[in-house]
């Protein structure tokens, strides 16, 4: 694909995006937002989670839709609705990812409250989780069943489901977070040691890095966790490699201790 017009994808976003009287997000969130499509519809990562704004489900699909017309998509991509959050997926490689999932290729890390330390635990012992993703799948193959190069939508309804851990594997985190949902949210982060994983790729010449991938795992936990990271990171690697639209992939990490964590 040829490099697309900055001007005509900010455009798009704005144009699409925006909240009554409100224009849509700046120029830097506009082509970024570009960015990570494309690197959802390239495969690089399951899953994009909307929050430029509060746009719903409807001016998605309109933006992913001027998009298509200008050329610079032609994959029909999927805006899947999780509650009150938009997923903009490609059914294909997130229905792939989430099988993987439940064959355990990921970790979990339990940060429940009421535990001392945060644990890590495996997706055969989240049942209910389990379950849950066993469900998306048959709606994603459902999806695929009818796939056609028009944007879609569809929507979930989730009852107990924890929104934090889905949609930390939605987006293709190795070691998701996850806690007991009758417990609160409140976790067992705070004051703890976090190492803060950041990958970035480069993709318009003159432009900032996009990035694909922000997450965290306790500090105590990355040696336990490491054969997770190190497989995240070279299928990561090596989806980069058979792709021609980003390049100069890069991984970063660093430490970073905070009084709360949100999540």
């Amino acid at each position: 694909m040829s490099a697309p017009c900055p001007q005509l994808l900010v455009a798009a976003a704005q144009q699409t995006l925006g909240m009554g009287k409100r224009r849509g997000p700046s120029r830097a969130v506009c082509l970024h937002l570009a960015g990570e499509v494309l690197a959802v519809a390239r495969g690089l990562k399951p899953a994009l989670l909307y929050d430029c704004n509060g746009a719903g489900a409807s001016k998605i699909q309109n933006y992913l839709e001027e998009l298509q017309r200008l050329g610079f998509l032609t994959l029909g991509l999927h805006i899947l609705e999780l509650g009150e959050d938009s997923l903009i997926v490609s059914p294909e490689h997130a229905c792939q990812h989430l099988e993987e999932v439940l064959l355990g290729t990921i970790a979990f890390v339990d940060v429940s409250r009421t535990l001392p330390h945060p644990s890590v635990c495996t997706i055969d012992q989240l049942q209910d989780l389990k379950g849950f993703v066993a469900e998306i799948i048959m709606h994603l193959q459902g999806l695929q069943k009818n796939l056609s190069l028009t944007v879609s939508c569809s929507k979930l309804h989730s009852t107990g489901w924890n929104f934090c851990t889905l949609f930390g594997i939605f987006l293709g985190y190795p070691a998701p977070y996850t806690f007991h949902l009758k417990q609160g949210d409140d976790n067992c982060l705070a004051m703890t040691p976090l190492r803060v994983f950041t990958a970035r790729v480069s993709w318009l010449v003159g432009q900032l890095p996009v990035q694909l991938y922000s997450f965290s795992v306790p500090e105590s936990l990355f040696a336990a966790l490491k054969d997770v990271l190190h497989t995240w990171e070279e299928a990561l690697r090596n989806r980069c490699r058979i792709q021609s639209d980003f390049a100069d992939l890069s991984i970063s990490s660093e430490i970073v201790t905070l009084p709360a964590v949100a999540l």
